[in-house]
Formats: C-alpha cells, structure tokens, sequence
C-alpha cells in the first residue's frame, strides 16, 4: 500500500490506539501522584477538622402490661385511654416539648461542658471531673464562658467576662426567665475550694469533684437557653422495628456520645415513669374520690350508730317483733337496691353531662366510677372515645385543626358521641323504671310498717338507717381496696430490651476510610478529566506515528531537542544526538533524489507551515552534514521576508540575494564562504517590498542553474508555505523537498493544504520531518532507532553526554555540597 493510500485511510478511520493512549496517561504518573497525595493530605486534615458524629440507639417494647395478680373482676376501670394505637402515641410523647423538657430538667442539660480543641471548642460533657450543682431557683450568667482552671488538686480559679456595656443577662431556670443586671466591673476572677458554694449576684452553684483533678487544666462551662436546648435534643429518630409489632428503636445523633448515652436512657425512664402514672391515673383519682365519701360514710355511721343507741334506751325497745323483723327485712333489701339504682343513676346523668359538655377527653377530667358499667358496649364506646381525643390531642401539637387526619378524628369522635349519648338514654329509661317498681314496693311496706307500733316504727327506721349507712360503708371500702390493689398492682408497659450504651462505636461522619477512598478516587479521577479535556482540546503533533496515521506524505526522520546556544548543532556538537539524527536524515534523503542522478546537483528545499518549528535550524544542519560529508554546498537564505541564518553565523545582512536580484551584485559577491568546511552561504540581504516578484523572475532561476553547476548540493530555506506562497513556487528547483514539522508546536490542521497536494500529485518528493523531538515526551517512547533518532541505552559511549536534569539528579545535585 502507497503512502498517499495509506494516509487516506488513516485519515478517514479517525482509530484509536488504546495502547497509546495508556502509554499517554502512564506518563502523566507525577501528576496522578501529586493529586493522590494532596487528596491524601486532604482528607486527613478533613477527618480531623470535621466533628464527628455518632448515632446510639436503645430498643424499647411497649405493650399494654397488667399484673396476673389484678383479677379481671376488680371493679376498678383504671385503664380508661388504654391505647390500641399504642407505639404511634408513644412516637408523639418522645418527640413532644414536654417530654423533653422533663428529660432536660432531669439532666441539666442547659449546662454545657466545654473545653479547647484542636480545631473547635470541644463538647466535654461527661468527660470532665467535676459537675455542675446548681441553684436553679437564683440567676445565673446566660450563655457566656465560665472560665475554670484547675489550680491545686482541690482548688479552682473561676473567671468570667462582663459585657462592655455594663449590661448581663441572667436566666433562672425555675421561672425560665432572662433578665438583666448591670455591672460595673469588667471581669471577674477568684479562686474557689471544690464543694464551695460560688454566690454572686450572677451565679449560684457548687462544683462538685467526680475524678481527680490534673493542675494546669482548664475548662469552660456556659449556661445555654432552656427552651433553646429542648429544641435542640428533640429530634430523637423513633422508628418500629420490621417483624416486632410492639418494640420501638430510639435512635440520636451527636458529637458526645455520653451526651446520647445519658439522654437515649433518661428519655426512656421518664416515658416509662409518665406512663405508669397515666396507666393509675383513673384508679388515683377514683382513690381520691372514695376517700372522701368514705369519710363521710364514716362519720354517718357513727352518729347513726350513738342515736340508735340513745333511742333503744330512752324507749326501753331493744328488739323488734317477729312481724316488725319481716317488715324490716324486706325494706332494708330493697332500701339497698334503690341505693344501688340512685348511685347508677346519678353516674350516668354525670357522664351523659361530661360528654355533651366536653370537647376533648381524657384522663385528666374523666368521671371518677365506683360502680361498674354494666353495659359492654357503653364501655367499648367510652374507650373508643378516650382513644380519639388523646390521638387528636397529640396531633395538635405537630399539625394545625384543618390537618386532614385531624378532621378525619373530629369526624369519628362526634359518631362516637352520639352513640353513646343515645344509649345512656337508653340505660337511664331502663334504670329509671326499675327505680319506679322499687319505690312501689316500698310504699307497700311503708304503709304496713305504719301499722306497728310508733316506738318499733322508730326502731325500724333508726336500724333501716344504720343498715343502709353501714352496707355504704362496706361498699366504700371495698372500692377503696381495689383501687389501691389496681394502683399497687400497676406494670409499665415500657420494657427496655437494649439500653443506650458506648461500645466504642465509630463515628457516622465523617468516616476516615471512605474520605481516604475518596481522595484516591478523584486524585485518579481528576487528572484522568484534565488528561481526556486535554486530549480533546489539544491540536498539536506529538509523534511521528501520528503524522504516518494521518497524512499521506511520509515521515523522512525525526531531529531532537537542540540544547546549543545556536543552530549549528552538527558543526559544534559532532557526537550529540541531535548531529548523529541529521547524519541519519542524510542517509534517509538519498531515497528522495531517485530521479537525480548521483553525479549531477542536488537541491534541497525545507520549509514549513508557520515561523518558529525549526526550519532554518533544519537548513543549517541538513547544509552542514553534507558540506562535512566531503560535498561542496551551498546553503540559500530565500526567506526574504524574516531572515534569521545571518544570525546563527555571526554575519551582517547588509548583502545577500535581494542585491543579486536586483542587480547590485554579481553572484560570487553574495556567496560568503563560512568556517564550515565545503559550506558556502547567501544570505537574503535587505529585506525587499517586493520579495514574491523577486523569486519569481528570472534572475532567481538563473541563479539557481548557476549554483548547482557549481555546487553538489543546493540546500534552500524558504518561509513557510502556511503564511505565504513564495516557497510553493520555488518548489520547482528542488529534488526534493523537507517539510519541518515541530513537536508540541505545530498544529494538525496546518499541514492539511501541503497533505491534500501531494495526494493531487501537485508536489512530489517531499517528506515530513519531526523536528524538536523529545524523547521524554508523553506522547511517545524511543521512537526513532527507524528515522535516526538516537539508539536508546545502547548509543553510550557514541554521543556526548547531553544535559538532561531529571527531579532525582536536581534533587541530588542540591543536597550535593558546594565546593
């Protein structure tokens, strides 16, 4: 396959070379390093400066719980409200203010213990050794820094700042107030004795040692806003556990684990404890009530008991007859009854009152019972409403009164209310007409007892009285036995399966071995982007297989980093790798004068696409290998608008070219011969307005003609092909021409107009050359051993030894000591 073939596909195909481009990211191996280490460095300053946080959590059942002992029979409905939505309302309690604010109270938790960190003040709750006892029924200094300085092993110094203004607020924790008390001082400072108490119109409180104090010590406490710090620790994640209906996980996070240690236990000892008190609250209140009629009942029986007396003996009547002992039998039975009946049918008229005038129910204002319900479904409809209202009422505190679920519960608990309304009345028609059988019944004995004589009727209503007076009194305290055994009996229905409790628990945030994951990732990552956009922004020409894969003109060699102080590389530095890569072009060009014959005059062109990839450095280099193979050569300046090769051999630019061509000097008074051996020079003289017309006339032709009969070689610099046309027309003299390429300079698209000519066959002989080839270039390794470019570790000993500082040898040569 051609080369002009070849560079159409190459071309068109647009591949990829995977191993290239892996061999491109391999050398960018520093980089990588450095961001790896940067992200390293990074992310340990992040695991340090971040506070940590910790999640804790104890596990906790709730359950309705009743002591076995507490028979079913006991006529003491203590357990009104019993909830069967019983987690969702523990749920609210936890994450309700009040709660908290029992669990603050209980903790002190508006104390906060401080101490200087690293990076931060640091939160040393539970870990200093003293604690804070104090007056919270006195002021103290709000939210400032308390100073505490351990001075002796028993002895602290406490020292504060006042505010400038003369103004310090004070809180008392008792009232929850803030207030403020002027001061005249700017500081305050005094030593105090642990136990002391520390009494000052700002503070009230005693420190008490829990652990030995280390001298030099110190630590900061600050008194914070009550309501501030139960907002603060409210938000406790209570969650049910998948597969346990009954048990709750309680979950918190923060930055001191005592702190959630201490806070996960007390919460759940105050719900345990609010709710025994809920679940005995009814039987409590019932108690109460009983109380107080049974001291009543007391003291009546009392005095029934003496005026019974008084009466047998003032009327000498100790005994009833045997018709007045049947009369009063059967009255004092049904004297109960009444009682009985009176009783349910005064409960129900305050109940049937309580529910029509209440809106909301609950334990607190619940009807206090002595009797037992005899209707199951009144019962169930009084539960059912209990149930209601308190999930309603726990909804208003998080929701607002036009929350569906709210309007939903409203909606259930007038249903419910109704119900039961209706059959109260139901109830009270029933208990009324059995009050109405029984008043006739007894107006029937009454008329018989009217019968007998006044003292055994007196008798019979002195003992009616006491009997009655007395079965109430048994009665009371019967009820009274069992509502102290249902408060006696009392079970929580909280059981702590798993207390709160510090194992050693690592922190949730931040986690050092995901952030150290992290920074390696996106130090690969990161530099993987820069390489990819670099990649993708990037136009310039690296290597020569990227010219072979891309353009149809054929690579002759490449040249390498010239190091000198000027051009002539070959000339002054015979054994450096740079000379032996010409040397090597050298040999490859022969191919390029296949249609010279090897007696007749060669001319060489080199040109380029812009100033700057090295084309006259070429020229001098490619002139002076031929001139020091034994070849006469001259070497032609025609690049008459930016002439440089004057320069690189000390020489004025005052005659040259321009002279010859406008006929001011003869051709051998514009050749100046150079120190180089067999190397001739014309330098381009002044520069001209016209330099276009000047090569395109005859004169220039001639002159050419002329040298290559007197000269082997006719080396010929022209400008670059890319920003004018002068050096296409000269291409008509050259046996073949060298088209300087530059690496990491030279961009793709510049060398597309000389590609697409040689592919139209409108230049031939021409071939690429890679000039400024670094060997260290990251896109490419030893290319070259084809093209004249070095030998690798094998050219030692036949190049000199050129300059090429690596970071070990400046490092090396910096630790290295001066002489």
């Amino acid at each position: 396959m051609n080369n002009q073939t070849k560079g159409v596909q190459g071309s068109g195909a647009g591949n990829i070379d995977v191993k290239d481009y892996i061999y491109k990211v391999l050398a960018y191996w520093k980089l990588f390093l450095v961001t790896i280490i940067i992200g390293l460095i990074v992310a340990k300053f992040m695991n340090g400066y971040m506070k940590k946080v910790f999640s804790l959590n104890t596990t906790i059942s709730v359950k309705e719980e009743n002591n076995p002992l507490f028979s079913t029979g006991t006529n003491i409905a203590f357990n009104w409200g019993g909830s069967s939505d019983e987690l969702e309302t523990v749920k609210v309690i936890l994450n309700s203010r009040s709660h908290n604010e029992i669990v603050v109270k209980r903790l002190n938790f508006y104390i906060n213990y401080l101490q200087e960190g690293r990076f931060r003040i640091e939160d040393k709750y539970g870990y200093t050794p003293f604690i804070v006892k104090l007056n919270t029924t006195k002021p103290q200094l709000y939210n400032k820094l308390i100073t505490i300085e351990i001075t002796r092993e028993d002895t602290f110094k406490l020292s504060y700042d006042y505010n400038e203004l003369g103004s310090n607020s004070v809180i008392n924790y008792d009232l929850n107030t803030i207030t403020n008390l002027p001061s005249n001082d700017l500081s305050f400072s005094k030593d105090y004795k642990v136990g002391e108490t520390i009494d000052t119109p700002f503070l009230n409180f005693k420190i008490k040692q829990v652990s030995p104090f280390k001298v030099g010590e110190k630590y900061f406490i600050r008194f914070a806003n009550f309501d501030g710090t139960v907002g603060a620790n409210k938000g406790i994640s209570v969650s049910s556990i998948t597969n346990a209906a009954s048990m709750l996980r309680l979950s918190m996070q923060g930055g001191n684990k005592k702190r959630l240690v201490d806070y996960l236990n007390a919460t759940v000892k105050v719900l345990d404890s609010v709710k025994k008190i809920q679940k005995i609250e009814y039987a409590v209140k019932t108690q109460a009530y009983i109380d107080t009629l049974f001291i009543a009942e007391e003291q009546k029986l009392r005095s029934l008991e003496q005026g019974l007396g008084n009466y047998r003996e003032s009327n000498n009547i100790f005994d009833l007859s045997s018709q007045g002992s049947e009369i009063f039998g059967e009255t004092i039975a049904l004297e109960k009854e009444k009682i009985e009946l009176q009783s349910y049918a005064d409960y129900l008229k305050n109940l049937k009152s309580y529910i029509r005038t209440n809106n909301s129910y609950n334990r607190d204002n619940l009807v206090p019972a002595t009797l037992q319900i005899q209707d199951p479904k009144v019962a169930e409809l009084i539960n059912n409403l209990v149930v209601k209202s308190s999930a309603r009422e726990s909804l208003r505190g998080l929701v607002k009164d036009n929350h569906p679920q709210i309007k939903n519960l409203s909606r259930e608990i007038e249903i419910i209310k109704n119900n039961l309304q209706e059959n109260i009345l139901s109830l009270q028609r029933v208990n009324n007409s059995r009050l109405q059988k029984l008043n006739k019944s007894l107006s029937l004995y009454n008329s018989k007892k009217k019968k007998l004589p006044k003292k055994e009727q007196g008798l019979i209503s002195f003992q009616r009285d006491y009997e009655l007076s007395e079965a109430n009194y048994s009665y009371l305290k019967q009820k009274r036995y069992e509502a102290g055994t249902a408060i006696a009996a009392n079970v929580s229905d909280v059981k702590i399966i798993d207390t709160a409790k510090d194992l050693g628990q690592g922190p949730n945030y931040p986690l050092p071995s995901f952030n150290y994951l992290v920074a390696i990732m996106l130090g690969a990552i990161l530099p993987l982007f820069y390489i990819i956009i670099k990649e993708l922004l990037d136009n310039k020409v690296h290597t020569a297989e990227e010219i072979q894969n891309n353009y149809a003109i054929p690579v002759l060699g490449v040249v390498g980093k010239n190091t000198g102080k000027n051009n002539l590389a070959v000339f002054e530095r015979p054994k450096s790798s740079v000379a032996e890569s010409f040397r090597a072009l050298r040999s490859n060009i022969q191919f390029l004068f296949k249609n010279a014959s090897s007696d007749d005059s060669k001319t060489l062109i080199l040109t380029s696409s812009v100033s700057g990839e090295g084309k006259t450095m070429v020229s001098i280099n490619m002139a002076t290998v031929f001139a020091l193979s034994g070849k006469k050569t001259v070497l032609l300046g025609l690049d008459l608008r930016k002439p440089k090769i004057y320069d690189d051999f000390d020489l004025p630019n005052d005659i040259g070219i321009v002279n010859y061509l406008i006929k001011q000097k003869t051709l051998k008074e514009v050749i100046t011969p150079t120190k180089i051996p067999n190397l001739d020079l014309i330098l381009s003289g002044p520069i001209p307005p016209n330099p276009s017309e000047l090569l395109l006339g005859n004169s220039a032709e001639e002159m050419i003609k002329q040298l290559k009969k007197d000269y082997d070689y006719v080396i010929i610099d022209t400008p670059p092909v890319g920003l004018v046309s002068d050096a296409l027309e000269l291409f008509k003299y050259a046996d073949a021409v060298v088209y300087v390429v530059r690496q990491n300079y030279t961009e793709k698209g510049m060398m597309r107009m000389i590609d697409d000519k040689y592919k139209n066959k409108e230049v031939t002989n021409i071939s690429y050359v890679l000039n400024d080839f670094s060997v260290k270039s990251k896109y490419g390794y030893g290319y070259g051993y084809g093209y004249g470019y070095g030998y690798g570790k094998y050219g030692y000993g036949y190049h000199e030894n050129e300059e090429s500082e690596t970071f070990f040898s400046k490092l090396f040569g910096f630790l290295k000591p001066k002489k």
